[in-house]
């Protein structure tokens, strides 16, 4: 575990780096990482791929917009792999590892496309966190059709039950974050 943790340090300090003073996009990756974390414990997967992905799936998101004006996930698709790559890279991560990792990421809004389990887990992380901005959490009984559809895997489906469809024992209805 030892390892894990110096690996996932190293990439939080790269991809807070990179980011710079983009609060939102650096709050939104350590929201996903932690998602991540979680299904990684229900699920199994592999950690350095996982919370690679997870921390860097957006790394793109900011080049996408100054590019073509849009972050549309199709962009991030294209411009986060080269960006992830170069950090991976001076993380010395292994050459399949960096494949891996930037195989996610230029999927990681177009399901299907890529069908891993690591896939899966970083995709379920994302919707998470996203879930809440994309549709409308009001109405219980469309939101549990939405999640039995969106999430690709069960723990992924299970936590997001828990975190939208239980009641909030916090106003705002998410999972008390432990560090």
């Amino acid at each position: 575990m030892e390892m894990m943790n110096v690996t996932k340090a190293a990439l939080i300090q790269a991809m807070e780096v990179y980011f710079g003073q983009d609060t939102k996009r650096i709050n939104h990756a350590h929201k996903v990482a932690g998602y991540a974390e979680k299904l990684l414990k229900e699920d199994g997967g592999d950690y350095s791929i996982v919370i690679a992905a997870a921390l860097l799936h957006d790394i793109g998101i900011n080049v996408a917009e100054r590019k073509y004006g849009s972050t549309s996930g199709k962009y991030q698709e294209k411009e986060g792999p080269p960006i992830a790559r170069q950090i991976l890279s001076k993380l010395r991560f292994k050459p399949d590892q960096i494949e891996e990792v930037c195989g996610i990421i230029a999927h990681h809004h177009s399901p299907g496309k890529i069908s891993t389990h690591n896939f899966k887990l970083l995709y379920d992380a994302d919707w998470l966190v996203n879930l809440r901005g994309e549709y409308d959490i009001q109405d219980k009984s469309k939101l549990s059709s939405i999640i039995n559809r969106l999430f690709l895997t069960n723990s992924g489906k299970m936590l997001a039950k828990r975190v939208y469809l239980s009641e909030p024992s916090h106003p705002t209805g998410h999972e008390s974050r432990q560090k």
